[in-house]
């Protein structure tokens, strides 16, 4: 590969577009022509969804489709993004242990806490193993630089909770891959405006909008031949990816001496990470909520999610994602345009209007069902 970027140095050509080109056009062919194998290979050996309490869907479905997605980032990752595997020397190592994770749970439905533990293991070796943590919170609650310990803490759950968060909304077609590549390119955007040191990871960001959207070719397909699911492999893989860069997005803004590297800052940095990944972290607090409320298991399946609300107005999968992903959006978008505000005050507003979103499919149904009886 180097021997390659040192040919197009010479022949005047930027060695960064060339790789955001190949690494999107690799990515989203390996991942499009790999899910027809992995769809017959499911039929085959009898390896799919079954419908259940928490499905959306009435029929059997295969559920494999993470194994092409990370087919295709691991592939093309390790070549036109391989600085990140030699800066964060455990992060491909992670992705292997979800993916095995993902495909036993995926096939043979894995026990709650098996999972767990594994998530505690991945997140601890990405933590720990490649310093990948969360070192300040930039005066949110007052807090500005996190000791040591808390910081290897605090990190470690902020994996595990985005790595289930992405699992629980991916309930509909479309939306868990649909806001993956709204964050990623969100992400990407900021990386490649903070400069060339964080190229690797723009290129990064790119490979998985490639293979994500390879993926949707398929999963909002209307030919029932032709449709997939992500599974747990793919879910748990584009929420431990997403909560790696929203680490790597705020940590670019704290102050470090290292030589040649730019120094940004930016006061409002965790919050707009949290604004960018404001859908899965909403919907998840607020069906735990509800759960504890009615006094039931936080791991008890249920259709309290945005999703299911979305559906009950009888939209399709595709305009109830569309509608979801339109909306945090628009909040990723307040956020930006509100980030030299006071931190706490950003925060509150983020967070007041994420769960007014959570809430407004159920004001909809109830003035709905009220229009109709009057």
């Amino acid at each position: 590969m180097k021997n390659f970027e040192l040919f197009l140095t010479l022949m005047g050509i930027p060695i960064f577009y060339v790789k955001i080109g190949l690494g999107f056009l690799f990515s989203f062919f390996i991942t499009f022509y790999s899910i027809p194998t992995i769809i017959k290979i499911s039929k085959r050996k009898n390896l799919m969804d079954e419908p259940g309490i928490r499905s959306s869907h009435l029929r059997r479905i295969p559920n494999l489709g993470g194994i092409a997605v990370f087919y295709s980032i691991g592939i093309c990752a390790s070549i036109f993004a391989y600085e990140l595997f030699d800066l964060y020397k455990f992060l491909f190592a992670s992705l292997i242990i979800l993916l095995y994770i993902g495909v036993m749970d995926d096939i043979v439905v894995m026990r709650a806490y098996k999972k767990l533990v594994a998530q505690v293991v991945v997140s601890s070796i990405i933590v720990i193993g490649s310093d990948i943590r969360i070192r300040s919170l930039f005066g949110i609650l007052g807090i500005y630089e996190l000791e040591y310990f808390i910081s290897v803490f605090f990190s470690i759950i902020t994996f595990i909770i985005l790595i289930n968060a992405f699992n629980l909304i991916d309930g509909i077609d479309g939306l868990a891959g649909g806001y993956s590549v709204i964050c990623s390119a969100l992400f990407g955007v900021s990386y490649y405006r903070l400069g060339e040191y964080n190229y690797p990871l723009v290129v990064f960001s790119v490979i998985i909008i490639g293979a994500v959207l390879a993926f949707l070719y398929y999963n909002l397909s209307n030919e029932r031949a032709n449709k997939i699911f992500m599974g747990d492999t793919g879910s748990m893989l584009l929420g431990f990816l997403l909560a790696f860069t929203s680490i790597c997005f705020i940590d670019i803004f704290i102050d470090k001496d290292l030589p040649n590297v730019p120094r940004y800052h930016l006061q409002s940095a965790p919050v707009v990470a949290v604004a960018i990944l404001i859908l899965p972290i909403v919907d998840t607090l607020n069906v735990i909520v509800i759960r504890l409320y009615n006094k039931k298991s936080p791991f008890e399946a249920d259709k309290n999610h945005i999703h299911h609300k979305l559906l009950k107005l009888n939209l399709t999968h595709r305009r109830a994602s569309f509608y979801i992903i339109l909306y945090y959006v628009m909040i990723v978008a307040i956020a930006y345009f509100l980030r030299h505000i006071n931190i706490n005050i950003l925060l509150v507003i983020i967070l007041i209007l994420g769960f007014l979103g959570a809430y407004l499919p159920n004001f909809i149904y109830v003035f709905k069902n009220k229009k109709s009886n009057n």
